[in-house]
């Protein structure tokens, strides 16, 4: 499995929209910096996505989730790709007896697919919107969180890459 967290929050992600000629597309725009977390972790070749929100990225919180992720998959032993952020390094950090870390190299995100999951959420559940509050950007992921993981073809798709695939 590919690890990785987003953040998401009510700055708008500009996107390209169509419009009827001659009209020009209109896009409200807002610059609030209020985010929330969202962890998670792929598995390419099965096509499983699991996920949690926080209100913070930190080693506690990260562990957290390992342990989640760990107890969906109690029967199988994870190999765990993630990157070199401060919170997957500490010493402090917990890791499941069924799971082992492997690093990928400093700044290589593109070997990430989980970049890619946001990549997709970002660009199909918030382009172009504007939030009145983190609430709604909260009710927006929680509606469109669960029906993306049962997906699971489409999150192949995404990020099934041949040299990981043919590695497993």
């Amino acid at each position: 499995m590919f690890q990785d967290e987003a953040r998401f929050g009510r700055m708008v992600r500009l996107r390209r929209c169509w419009a009827p000629a001659p009209l020009r597309p209109v896009v409200s725009n807002a610059y609030q910096r209020e985010y929330t977390y969202v962890y998670g972790a792929v598995g390419p070749k099965a096509g499983c996505f699991d996920w949690m929100f926080s209100e913070r990225m930190n080693t506690d919180q990260m562990g957290v989730f390992w342990a989640r992720v760990s107890m969906a998959h109690p029967d199988q032993f994870i190999v765990m790709v993630v990157d070199g952020a401060s919170s997957h390094v500490s010493k402090d950090l917990k890791v499941p007896e069924n799971m082992h870390l492997l690093r990928l190299p400093p700044y290589s995100p593109e070997l990430n697919p989980c970049e890619n999951i946001w990549d997709e959420l970002r660009e199909k559940l918030f382009p172009n919107r504007v939030y009145s509050s983190m609430q709604d950007v909260v009710a927006q992921l929680e509606a469109g969180l669960p029906a993306f993981a049962k997906n699971h073809s489409r999150i192949q798709s995404i990020t099934g890459r041949d040299w990981i695939v043919n590695a497993i």
